[in-house]
């Protein structure tokens, strides 16, 4: 082989080898991405399967949502709707606000939207409140109520009381989480995982191309989120999941034990054996809205509509007679519960 032939058969195969690891390179999955960051007072962390990494765009997805939302931030819709100012509200709170409407019919008043100044009174919102007697929860109880407020098709909030403030925390959460979760899937992105504050959605595969796991924590008493102990861990995709305990925020005074879960109907903590329940959905919205009325429920009621509800599927974890911790699943929950 003279030296022209030679050079041009190494050219070929440099040619070859480039082209090979071109396709190589494009053929290779794309890496997951982590996104971590604070949003309503809590931490949001977001895996997903993309070769852009989409952080700043899910910022603003979420700042949108702060600016209606968001009880922390004074300039919000809800914020101004909780000072009576005149402003007609966006979609994002539109949507919630029907959304909860819904569900507090469904559950008979245990979800419901304006229990801000109950919670506030028993010392588990932004005011630490001096424990109220029968009196003041009686008053309270005057302008709390979900059939007190309508959206006009206008779009303003019409309060049969000025005094009704609304508090979305047991709810916005969830749309929110549902927000990033559509940005992502516009966005061409399959696999992912979406967690604000617990409050979850996953969607196809994780990185091990296996179902996504999902913990649920054994509900001990755990006022600074140091127990890692869980009760059972599901395995689960496409879906939206909450769960809502009273394991972490509680006091005590004068010996007896205060869960943060205020029964909007009667005005006061909850004392039943329910500790925690998880919900499955189609999106984390209506998890988590069912999740919080479940705990006002308690357990044999929530088991009641739980199974009512085909488009639900539900976790419950109680306390039986001698303080031992039990388990209730839906039937179509224990398909989430079995190994891989």
């Amino acid at each position: 082989m003279n030296k022209k032939n030679s050079h041009n058969l190494l050219w070929i195969a440099f040619l070859i080898l480039g082209t090979v690891l071109i396709l190589a390179r494009n053929n290779r999955p794309a890496p997951y991405q982590i996104d971590k960051g604070l949003i309503f007072g809590t931490m949001y962390s977001i895996t997903y399967q993309s070769n852009e990494n989409l952080k700043a765009e899910i910022d603003a997805e979420l700042k949108r949502f702060d600016g209606s939302l968001s009880p922390f931030n004074d300039t919000s819709v809800i914020s101004k709707v909780n000072r009576n100012e005149k402003v007609v509200v966006d979609t994002l709170f539109a949507n919630v606000f029907q959304r909860s409407m819904a569900v507090s019919e469904d559950t008979e008043g245990a979800f419901d939207i304006t229990i801000a100044p109950l919670i506030n009174a028993w010392g588990f919102g932004f005011k630490k409140g001096t424990f109220p007697d029968s009196k003041m929860v009686d008053s309270l109880l005057q302008f709390t109520g979900y059939k007190k407020i309508k959206l006009t098709d206008e779009g303003r909030v019409v309060k049969e009381d000025e005094r009704i403030m609304l508090t979305c925390s047991a709810i916005a959460k969830g749309y929110a989480v549902d927000i990033v979760a559509e940005l992502l899937k516009k966005k061409g992105v399959e696999n992912f995982m979406v967690d604000i504050g617990g409050e979850v959605v996953v969607h196809g595969m994780n990185p091990k191309n296996q179902s996504w796991r999902i913990g649920i924590n054994k509900p001990v008493d755990d006022s600074l989120s140091q127990n890692k102990e869980l009760q059972t861990i599901l395995h689960i995709k496409d879906v939206g999941i909450a769960t809502s305990g009273n394991y972490r925020n509680y006091y005590y005074k004068d010996g007896k034990k205060y869960a943060h879960t205020v029964d909007p109907r009667t005005g006061y903590p909850v004392q039943h054996s329910l500790l925690s329940a998880t919900v499955v959905a189609a999106d984390c919205m209506t998890a988590d809205a069912y999740a919080t009325a479940f705990m006002v429920m308690g357990l044999e009621k929530a088991e009641t509509l739980a199974n009512r509800h085909p488009d639900i599927e539900a976790y419950f974890i109680y306390s039986d007679e001698e303080g031992k911790l039990q388990t209730y699943a839906t039937s179509g929950m224990k398909r989430f519960l079995q190994e891989e």
